[in-house]
């Protein structure tokens, strides 16, 4: 498994985003993987089993998931940015959305 994966649920029409691309970035900034969320919202596999301690990100492409929708928003991306330290496991950081706001956390 990944040490981060993500889940994305669209709070507006209560139902997974699917389709969402997302990249990984890494305590220096580079990017590490990307991917798009499966039908069930989901990236189970985004990015190598352990990374170094530090600040990683995850950015959303909430612009063009809206845009597909037909869909207005404030937001054309999302960056959720999070602590990693040396001896955590698996991290995973949901992103519940809507077209005019959104809302984090850290998830199990």
């Amino acid at each position: 498994m990944s040490h981060v994966t993500t889940h994305v649920l669209d709070s507006g029409t209560g139902r997974p985003a699917a389709g969402v691309a997302v990249s990984l970035r890494g305590p220096d900034g580079g990017e590490i993987a990307s991917a798009a969320t499966d039908a069930d919202g989901r990236i189970g596999d985004l990015g190598p089993d352990r990374l170094p301690a530090g600040t990683a990100s995850l950015r959303f492409d909430t612009g063009a998931y809206f845009a597909a929708r037909g869909q207005e928003t404030f937001y054309p991306e999302v960056v959720v940015a999070f602590r990693i330290d040396e001896e955590q496991g698996h991290l995973h950081v949901p992103l519940l959305l809507s077209p005019f706001a959104y809302s984090t956390y850290r998830g199990s």
